[in-house]
């Protein structure tokens, strides 16, 4: 095998990627507090962050990983959070003494201000470790801080009607590939389908004929409505023409 040594490093590339998992893991993660499964697709995510000059060439990753119609990056992180203050009482109320009620009245209030490095709560300085600044996002969506607070992700969780029978069309479309495998189907063999569900998931078929045909390669399929199933019956064989 060559050595690694034979091949120059691009580091833009590997900081670009690593930013593109940080932002990947923590919109995921709103996908998962939201209840939002991965396979129904969403309107728009927004990363906002200084390193949006790494995370612009991947845009294309991230809107498939994500399962987003549209991917928005940008250094702007003003736009989408602010740097709210947070104290840490633990590490200032020794030094402080009766002072420490003060500053921590003082900032729920919202009397404090910084200059030069420097946080004055209540007009009482605070030192370096006695406070930490978190981004908060200040639009409608999910939204989450990326590690070290450098910056912010923002998820658009409305699921319109559209956005559900396509998300039921890709769930479908993973019943039929179990089924192809319990069938013990050749991944080339063209099939027949028939689907029996609720009538929420023939619409959502309907709507996608063509994408459901095309990833399960099915060449005919027939569909009947059957509201008192829970979730799709499948079946598939090999088709004639396959």
């Amino acid at each position: 095998f060559p050595s690694a040594d034979d091949f120059p490093v691009e580091a833009a590339l590997v900081d670009g990627m690593q930013q593109v998992r940080s932002a990947c893991s923590a919109l995921l993660s709103l996908r998962k507090a939201n209840g939002l499964r991965v396979r129904l697709p969403l309107t728009r995510a927004v990363v906002a962050t200084p390193a949006a000059a790494l995370l612009a060439p991947h845009v294309d990753i991230l809107r498939d990983e994500l399962n987003v119609k549209e991917v928005v990056v940008t250094d702007d992180a003003g736009a989408y959070a602010r740097n709210e203050l947070r104290l840490i009482p633990g590490a200032f109320g020794r030094r402080l003494g009766a002072d420490t009620q003060t500053v921590i009245k003082a900032h729920k209030a919202g009397d404090w201000s910084m200059e030069d490095d420097r946080v004055t709560v209540g007009g009482v300085g605070l030192m370096a470790g006695e406070y930490s600044f978190e981004l908060v996002s200040d639009v409608e969506g999910a939204a989450a801080t990326l590690p070290g607070n450098a910056g912010v992700v923002v998820l658009d969780t409305v699921v319109t009607p559209e956005l559900e029978r396509e998300g039921l069309a890709r769930d479908l479309i993973r019943l039929v590939q179990q089924a192809r495998r319990d069938a013990g189907l050749e991944v080339s063999d063209r099939i027949s389908l028939a689907v029996t569900a609720p009538a929420a998931w023939i619409e959502a078929l309907d709507t996608h004929r063509q994408l459901v045909m095309a990833e399960t390669l099915t060449l005919a399929v027939t569909s009947t409505v059957d509201d008192a199933l829970l979730e799709p019956r499948v079946g598939v064989s090999k088709s004639a023409g396959g």
